[in-house]
């Protein structure tokens, strides 16, 4: 069966992404994904076929970087870290979902 979420996940993985390292500093792949399921009550799965395509997008943007680290299990990994471009970005991309949110919600209780 299909993730109900899937879909509406698209249109905020960058967002998620750099809040998630905004809030835990530089994280791997799998660190990323499994903090977003975690926080998000198990609602949100990121697979890798999506992260790993985003990932590499905000790191030609700048948004992040890459730097290969080596995590708790001994495995070589690509630790990924906010850039100051990245902190700007998560700033404006946060503001304008909660407007957005704040609007549908409005919608949602007067509709």
């Amino acid at each position: 069966m299909k993730d109900i979420y899937s879909d509406r996940l698209r249109g905020v993985l960058s967002l998620l992404v750099l809040k998630t390292l905004a809030s835990r500093g530089p994280l791997h792949g799998y660190g990323i994904t499994s903090h977003i399921h975690v926080v998000s009550n198990e609602l949100i799965r990121v697979e890798e076929g999506s992260l790993y395509p985003a990932l590499h997008r905000m790191e030609q943007e700048g948004l992040v970087k890459a730097e290969w680290g080596v995590t708790d299990k001994n495995r070589r990994a690509r630790f990924y870290t906010l850039t100051p471009r990245g902190k700007k970005r998560l700033q404006r991309e946060e503001e304008s979902w909660f407007r957005l949110t704040d609007g549908v919600r409005r919608v949602f209780r007067y509709a």
